[in-house]
């Protein structure tokens, strides 16, 4: 692999893959991150870049234009190359396609039928694997003696135990904020953890060392001296750090995999593509079994949405500017102490079932958290929402009946009827304030009360009218027909 980097060439000379390049030879330099077999139209939204996107032919259009354009859409996420088995499902490749994969330089595979995806796929990650441990392997050369503890493949909580009891120093490990860094070994007292990585490693009765990470240290290693034991000094704490550093580097190269294939996971069930019970061996793989909940999330970073999550099961999807999160209804309140964090959730439901309807629950909820201020929203604490049927189809023949003219009146001429009558019932029918709230004269605002009343053929005077339109609006915004 040139300059330790995996590419679509190398895959090429694999001989158990025996793959052939049917286009884009002039990109065989790309480099590869991942494989993974998609059936999607479109699977960009779920992909990071560098992977190598494998298909029987079930999502490759029929049409000349509508492959050139599926190629398209994949060279421009960044995929490496795309591999086919045109013994399956794949219908006629046009010239188009071909002629696309030559311009853009895009590799196109074909994988014999002989040989199944899942091949691929842990040839991949083995050599991604070994990339890992072979940036770390010149390090790991000053060990000597030490190196045999790696190859033996100990957990961690198991390797660290024989290497105190080699070095004659208690060890403890943690993130850079003092939280656990490998699972099963203990966290030190954070007074002890040094202010910068540069600080003396020297600290009374032992030593504090960074361990290495690509772009910093992924955290620091604590070493005391054991009581009867005979210190072995600085040279084997750094070797142990160094050990931490492979042990990290392997488990985030196993979360990275889980992160992926939960994304591609929970792309598969919003979409239904899935049936209960490869939906509910998937879920169980990750951990996430009796009640489960989908939360969408609005406001918070990545970086602290999977830290609050890491410690729970769960499975994690960005989809345009909302995050969604699979996994127990625990994961609600660690989400909820997030800063400037709107997050919507569910009612329970068992692993396999389908998402449609908490999807709609899920929506709903995170836009009365957006409008509430509220970090955590959770479906049915708004009593309304409880006399609501789960039926889109009637969901949608309510707001019809009450909401349509309305909202025709609205997308014709720009105006704001709907959302100022939900805003003044949400404000207990006080004009005042919610004319302070819409920023316009309460003169404007009823105005546009008449108006509503006018176009919904209601009284807003009457007590039965205002029901039946605040359960209609309820319902435009579980449709996610509101703002």
């Amino acid at each position: 692999m040139a300059d330790n980097k995996l590419t679509v060439e190398d895959l090429l000379s694999f001989p158990a893959l025996q793959l052939t390049v049917r286009a884009g030879s002039s990109g065989l330099g790309r480099s590869v991150s991942w494989a993974h077999a998609s059936e999607l139209a479109d699977p960009t939204p779920w992909l990071l870049g560098a992977e190598v996107i494998m298909t029987a032919g079930l999502a490759v259009p029929r049409t000349a234009a509508g492959q050139r354009a599926y190629l398209e859409r994949l060279d421009d996420a960044g995929v490496s190359a795309l591999a086919l088995s045109a013994q399956l499902h794949m219908p006629p490749l046009h010239d188009a396609f071909f002629r696309a994969a030559e311009e853009r330089g895009f590799p196109v595979l074909e994988v014999p039928l002989a040989v199944p995806f899942i091949a691929v796929s842990q040839e991949v990650a083995a050599s991604v694997q070994e990339d890992a441990r072979h940036r770390l392997g010149a390090q790991l050369q000053v060990f000597g003696s030490l190196r045999w503890l790696v190859a033996e493949d100990l957990d961690t909580p198991t390797l660290l135990r024989r290497l105190e009891r080699l070095s004659g120093y208690d060890v403890y490990l943690c993130t850079p904020q003092g939280r656990p860094l490998l699972p099963g070994v203990p966290v030190p007292d954070q007074g002890v953890l040094p202010a910068s990585a540069d600080a003396p490693p020297t600290v009374p009765g032992g030593f504090v060392l960074p361990v290495p990470a690509p772009g910093g240290p992924a955290g620091f290693l604590v070493a005391y001296e054991r009581e009867g034991a005979q210190p072995a000094g600085l040279a084997v704490v750094q070797h142990i750090a160094t050990v931490a550093a492979l042990r990290v580097a392997m488990v985030r190269t196993e979360r990275e995999t889980l992160r992926r294939e939960g994304a591609e996971t929970l792309a598969e069930l919003l979409q239904e593509v899935l049936d209960p019970e490869a939906a509910r061996r998937r879920l169980a793989r990750h951990a996430i079994e009796g009640d489960t909940v989908l939360i969408v999330v609005r406001g918070a970073t990545e970086d602290g949405l999977l830290r609050c999550l890491q410690d729970h099961p769960h499975l994690l999807l960005t989809w345009g500017e909302d995050r969604y999160v699979l996994g127990s209804p625990v994961l609600a309140g660690e989400i909820g102490g997030l800063p400037e964090v709107a997050a919507g959730m569910s009612r329970p439901f068992l692993p396999g079932a389908a998402l449609r309807v908490a999807q709609r629950e899920a929506l709903w909820a995170v836009s009365k958290a957006v409008e509430s201020g509220r970090p955590v929203v959770r479906y049915g604490d708004d009593s309304t929402g409880r006399w609501l049927p789960d039926d889109p189809a009637v969901l949608s023949a309510l707001v019809e009946h009450v909401l349509g003219e309305v909202l025709r009146y609205d997308e014709a001429h720009d105006s704001q009827l709907l959302v100022s009558v939900r805003t003044w019932m949400e404000r207990d029918r006080r004009t005042e304030t919610a004319a302070a709230a819409l920023h316009i004269h309460p003169n404007t605002l009823a105005y546009r009360l008449r108006r509503f009343g006018t176009l919904a053929g209601r009284d807003l005077g009457s007590t039965g009218a205002l029901a039946e339109v605040w359960l209609a609006i309820q319902a435009a915004g579980t449709l996610g027909l509101t703002d």
